[in-house]
């Protein structure tokens, strides 16, 4: 028995990768402007869901720190 020469539809096909397209970054903006990633604190200020949760200055103070003298 010989086989169909194209077992597969375009269709068919189609239907399958519908769910393969990418997604867009969603963003959110809290009340001072600032965007982040939701469920996630706000690099700017180290705020999520109204409280703060990350000290901002002593990350970057270390981030300083850490960096190599360019001489």
């Amino acid at each position: 028995m010989s086989k169909p020469v194209k077992g597969t539809t375009r269709s068919k096909t189609g239907h399958r990768r519908s769910h393969h397209a990418l997604k867009g970054i969603r963003i959110q903006k809290d009340a001072e402007g600032n965007a982040s990633l939701p469920h996630q604190a706000t690099p700017a200020t180290g705020m999520y869901k109204g409280k703060t949760v990350l000290d901002v200055a002593k990350r970057l103070k270390r981030r300083i720190k850490k960096l190599k003298p360019l001489s």
